[in-house]
């Protein structure tokens, strides 16, 4: 039976529609399961174009004015070639997916160790200089170099002083592990953000007042958010800390928390000249220090106050960015606010 161009065009129109229809299919399915299985997705990837090549066969049969049994004869064979391409499709597209999966779990493994060995590295070189001014201090009184009282006592100050800073930094890597290993337990309860903020403001005032920074606060009270106070308010101490850390004698911070539709904003502003463009991905990594915009003073830490502070936020289902603006940087914490 020989086909002329109308009659090859009719059933190439028909063919190009099913296939259209059973591709819109398959991509709604798709769609659909995607909070479902990878397996559920893998097959609908691979049956997809087999159910779409032998349905546009089937479809541009019909329109070729077949006998039955010519008609059943053309269905059988697409029914053949798709039961038959399934299996193969299947393992295809399972193949190409652990590929895949395997490709990015060694990606963020080496990401990761590298991120550890940073850390380590970071974390090793802080450590030496308290326990080195530890050391010095306590041969220098144990051999009676420093045997006048005054000496004495301004000895032991430093030595509980550089404690003090180690059991800190002990104290940040703690924090960090629970939160990078997921264990991190949050005490839920429907708290006042701006509770919050005036605590964190109140134990950063001493900092803030012996480097000579001003602190101005505005909040709005509002709807109340679910947080655990502890750690939130770890959170917002970690941002002021590095606020004052990085702001110039005689510079002011500016502290704004309020409501913004169904969540609720925690502004901090700074006067630290800003940090590069290049860098402002960083800011929140493990162990960043930035340049020499934001040198860390000596009691900076081990560089990790920033990378818990998005840790905790976003454990809180938060968000936690940073602009230059200013002349300085604005960290702005986002929260939800709890259900009325």
């Amino acid at each position: 039976m020989s086909i002329n161009g109308a009659d090859a065009a009719q059933i190439a129109v028909a063919a190009a529609v099913a296939a259209i229809g059973i591709s819109c299919l398959g991509l709604l399915l798709l769609r659909v399961s995607r909070r479902r299985s990878v397996a559920v997705s893998v097959a609908i990837v691979a049956l997809t174009p087999v159910v779409t090549v032998a349905v546009a066969a089937v479809a541009g049969a019909l329109t070729m004015f077949l006998s039955s049994d010519q008609l059943g004869v053309v269905v059988l064979a697409a029914i053949t070639a798709g039961v038959a391409g399934v299996p193969v499709a299947v393992a295809m597209a399972r193949s190409q997916l652990r590929y895949q999966q395997l490709t990015e779990s060694r990606e963020r493994d080496r990401a990761i160790e590298a991120s550890r060995r940073e850390l380590v590295a970071g974390v090793t070189h802080d450590l030496r200089t308290p326990l080195a001014g530890i050391r010095a201090m306590a041969e220098a009184l144990e051999d009676g170099v420093a045997d006048e009282p005054a000496t004495v006592e301004r000895y032991y100050r430093g030595i509980r002083t550089e404690t003090e800073r180690l059991a800190g930094m002990v104290d940040e890597l703690f924090e960090l592990s629970r939160i990078q290993a997921g264990t991190l337990q949050l005490t839920m309860n429907r708290v006042a953000l701006t509770d919050l903020v005036d605590d964190a403001l109140a134990s950063i005032a001493p900092l803030a007042k012996a480097k000579g920074v001003r602190v101005a606060a505005r909040a709005r009270p509002g709807t109340p958010i679910e947080a655990d106070a502890s750690e939130l308010g770890r959170a917002l101490r970690n941002l002021l800390a590095n606020a004052v850390r990085h702001t110039p004698s005689d510079g002011t911070i500016e502290v704004h928390s309020d409501e913004r539709g169904a969540v609720a904003h925690v502004t901090i502003s700074d006067a630290c000249g800003g940090i590069p463009e290049p860098d402002l991905a960083h800011v929140f990594d493990v162990g960043f220090r930035g340049s020499t915009a934001r040198t860390p003073s000596p009691d900076a830490g081990a560089g990790l106050g920033l990378a818990i502070a998005r840790g905790i936020v976003e454990a809180h289902a938060g968000q936690i960015s940073v602009v230059n603006k200013d002349g300085g940087c604005q960290f702005v914490v986002v929260l939800p606010l709890a259900d009325v």
